[in-house]
């Protein structure tokens, strides 16, 4: 990625249009980056972040069996 010398990392550069067809006069090409800096601005206002997925490792953990006997000592044995 190449900067010209002066921009500085924050900033952004200016968003570019390239007319394909034609010859639009500078009204027209003024009303349509309005239009179209509309609607980008209504559905960036509208957006939803997604919810965060659970891991790998919370979907592959198992709930105990049963909860655990905390009154037998560990080193008995009960078999």
């Amino acid at each position: 990625m190449t900067r010209e010398i002066g921009q500085h990392a924050g900033e952004q550069d200016p968003p570019r249009v390239e007319v394909v067809r034609g010859r639009p006069t500078e009204e027209e090409l003024a009303a349509l980056l309005a239009v179209v800096g509309e609607a980008y601005t209504r559905e960036a206002a509208e957006a939803v972040a997604d919810e965060p997925r659970p891991s790998a490792w919370q979907v592959s953990r198992r709930r105990l069996r049963r909860p655990l006997a905390r009154d037998l000592p560990w080193g008995r044995f009960s078999g």
